[in-house]
């Protein structure tokens, strides 16, 4: 079976080793087909879509395939296909990878107005916050920054921003945050907009209403604030994919750089249907029918005009 040793010679290492197969959110692997082509695929569990790299350490009787990174947003993806220069012989490979969720470099929308993540008449007081990796272990703030904790009165219903599609919760945590200045242990969720943005709300009690790859709209209710030093309050940051330099990253976090951008949002708000957020300022949400409806599809607005 010369044929078939000579097809494929493979050694995967996973850049997140540590993690068992099971845990992982995409896994690469390979097949040799009848023409000795190799075809790629990315077996991916989570919602939402991935930018994955791959590191070919060798690589021979191979066609060139241009820039080994790629966007994955279905599971199963044949995202590559190798053809061997040598029709006459089988293709030797053996690669890493890596991977991180969001699509890298998407038109981000800047201009977007979002929704404040609370139900229409409902007061808030947005306060931007400071970046924990920075004040606990020394990091760089990124330049372009930008998260608001956004606080209320009592414990309150928190509502989506923007249309988009729940990819990832974290609903673990009792709500014992009370007397903690920080702790990483806090219930979360991620909704991927249209754009390729991501917004990541962190600080709900246990208990979120939402589930992924569920399609949410402005003002969809997706959980109950939490309480984190004495106050009721969310966290919000809007950001997209701007580097894949995953190596770099993880090597040293207090000289690497953020691999997101941070979007600094407009919102709506009684004062303002389109504005940026002054800290500390109290804000009362509204939510008009063209900011729900606005990214809606035909469909989608076919089935609201029929309720």
């Amino acid at each position: 079976m010369k044929l078939k040793k000579s097809i494929l010679s493979l050694l995967v290492i996973l850049v997140y080793s540590n993690l068992k197969a099971q845990d992982q959110a995409l896994i690469v692997t390979t097949k040799s087909n009848p023409d000795r082509s190799v075809t790629l695929t990315a077996e991916k569990k989570p919602e939402g879509t991935y930018t994955l790299v791959i590191n070919f350490k060798q690589l021979t009787n191979a066609n060139s395939f241009g820039n080994p990174i790629f966007r994955i947003r279905n599971s199963n993806d044949n995202f590559l296909t190798l053809n061997p220069s040598n029709k006459d012989q089988g293709i030797g490979l053996s690669y890493s990878y890596s991977y991180i969720r969001g699509e890298l470099n998407p038109k981000v929308n800047t201009l977007f107005v979002y929704a404040l993540p609370y139900k229409a008449g409902k007061k808030t007081r947005p306060v931007e916050s400071k970046f924990v990796n920075a004040t606990y272990f020394g990091a760089t703030t990124p330049e372009d920054w930008k998260v608001y904790h956004f606080y209320s009165d009592e414990a309150d219903t928190v509502t989506a921003v923007r249309k988009g599609t729940v990819v990832e919760i974290v609903d673990l945590y009792d709500d014992d945050t009370k007397d903690l200045r920080y702790t990483s242990k806090t219930n979360s969720l991620i909704i991927e907009h249209a754009d390729g943005t991501l917004a990541t709300y962190r600080g709900f009690k246990k208990g979120i209403f939402v589930k992924e790859g569920q399609i949410v709209f402005p003002g969809t209710a997706l959980g109950m604030n939490s309480i984190a030093n004495d106050r009721h309050g969310i966290s919000l940051m809007i950001t997209y994919l701007k580097s894949a330099d995953i190596t770099t990253a993880r090597s040293n976090i207090k000289e690497s750089k953020s691999l997101y951008g941070f979007v600094d949002p407009y919102f709506c708000t009684t004062a303002n249907a389109n504005g940026k957020l002054t800290n500390q300022q109290f804000y009362t949400a509204v939510l008009p029918a063209e900011l729900i409806q606005k990214e809606m599809s035909k469909k989608e607005l076919k089935a609201l005009n029929k309720k």
